[in-house]
C-alpha cells in the first residue's frame, strides 16, 4: 500500500540499506497513522533528497524500514536567513512553521532591546522545522540557532550577506531588493519595535536595507509572512 506519510530521520539514505525506528517513531508511524509492515512511506534527512522506503518490520517500540529508490532529489532552498525576536510560545512557534516552510535555509532567534521573550527551547523549535518539512514535501530543514543578542549577530556579520531590515517607522519606503539573490537575512522586530539604539546602528548598515512592511503595524508573526512572501516573490524560489 502506498502512503503518503514522510518523515525525517538521520540515517544516510541510498537504496537497500535500513533503516531503524525509535520508539517515538514508531509510535507516530505504526500507533498514530496505523501503518503496518509493507507499507510504503517517504523518507528524507536534509542531505540525500527524498526516498521511498517498506516498512519491513513493525513493532510498539520500534521498526526497521527498507530503502527502496529515490523520488526526488535534495532541493535547497534560497541562502536566506530569518532573524526574528520570539514572542508568545505559540505564536514563535507559528514563525518557526511557516519560515521552513516558505523557504528560509537558517532561522535565527535573537533577543532585542525589547524582545519580551528570554528563553526559548532550541531543540523544541527544532523539531516544530523538521515537523513543517515533513508536511509541505520539503527535503531540507532549516537550522535553528540558539538565542543570541542582536548586537552580537551583528558585530560577527558575515561579509558578503545583505540584510532586509522590516522597520515599522519605515513607511513608504520601498523595496530594493535587486539583482542576483545571493545571500540575504531578514530582521523581523519584536512586539515593543526596534529601540532607537537599533534603529540608528541598523540604518547606518552599509549592508543592511531598511524597508516597510505597509501602513498598518503587523503582529511580528504577520510581518514574518509578509516579509518572506516579498522577498522570495522579488529574490527567491517563487519568481
Amino acid at each position: 500500500m502506498s502512503s503518503t506519510v514522510r518523515l525525517y530521520v538521520d540515517q544516510d539514505l541510498g537504496e537497500g540499506q535500513t533503516v531503524p525506528l525509535s520508539r517515538d517513531q514508531a509510535h507516530y508511524l505504526f500507533g498514530v497513522m496505523r501503518l503496518g509492515a509493507g507499507d510504503r512511506i517517504l523518507l528524507f534527512n536534509g542531505r540525500d533528497g527524498e526516498w521511498s522506503a517498506d516498512v519491513a518490520e513493525a513493532g510498539k517500540r520500534g521498526g526497521v524500514l527498507a530503502v527502496q529508490a529515490q523520488t526526488r532529489p535534495l532541493q535547497m532552498p534560497p541562502d536566506l536567513w530569518l532573524l526574528f525576536a520570539p514572542i508568545k510560545k505559540a505564536r514563535t512557534d507559528f514563525i518557526v512553521e511557516k519560515a521552513a516552510e516558505m523557504g528560509a535555509a537558517r532561522i535565527c532567534p535573537v533577543q532585542t532591546d525589547f524582545t519580551n521573550s528570554e528563553r526559548v527551547r532550541q531543540d523544541r523549535l527544532q523539531a516544530h522545522a523538521v515537523e513543517a518539512a515533513e508536511q509541505c514535501g520539503g527535503t531540507y530543514v532549516p537550522e535553528v540557532t540558539d538565542l543570541a543578542r542582536l548586537d552580537r549577530v551583528l558585530d560577527g556579520w558575515p561579509a558578503g550577506r545583505r540584510l532586509m531590515f522590516c522597520d515599522e517607522a519605515a513607511v513608504g519606503a520601498g523595496l530594493p531588493l535587486e539583482g542576483p539573490a545571493g545571500p540575504w537575512a531578514i530582521l523581523i522586530g519584536p512586539e515593543g519595535g526596534f529601540s532607537e539604539a537599533e534603529r540608528t546602528r541598523l540604518r547606518g548598515l552599509e549592508y543592511a536595507h531598511r524597508v516597510s512592511l505597509g501602513p498598518r503595524i503587523l503582529r511580528a508573526d504577520t510581518a514574518a509572512v509578509a516579509a518572506l512572501t516579498l522577498w522570495q516573490t522579488q529574490l527567491g524560489d517563487w519568481k
